[in-house]
């Protein structure tokens, strides 16, 4: 698969999405409303990825694995149990930069 300077036609096209967990990736996903499988690189430094793994899963946005266990999840995995990805709401954070910067 060649680089390509956006996957939003694949996303809207694809019927699960299996993804590493860079909070960009997660969230362009979830975004969109699809299943998402996170596939953890455990060898990153500090494992990041993990964090966030974990809590879009604890939040039931999210299964998650690693790559030696991909093909278990892929087969018992139930993609109804995963709750829609609440819309952002990025006025609330300008509000508030407002008041911390005093604009309000």
């Amino acid at each position: 698969f060649r680089f390509k300077e956006s996957l939003a036609e694949e996303l809207r096209r694809a019927d699960l999405v299996i993804s590493h967990a860079g909070a960009g990736s997660c969230l362009e996903t979830l975004e969109e409303g699809k299943p998402l499988l996170v596939v953890i690189n455990e060898e990153l430094m500090d494992n990041h990825q993990l964090e966030l793994a974990k809590q879009l899963h604890r939040d039931g946005h999210v299964l998650y694995c690693n790559c030696s266990t991909l093909v278990e999840t892929l087969q018992s995995m139930d993609l109804s149990t995963l709750k829609p990805f609440p819309p952002g709401q990025p006025e609330k954070f300008a509000l508030f930069l407002d008041k911390v910067v005093g604009f309000e």
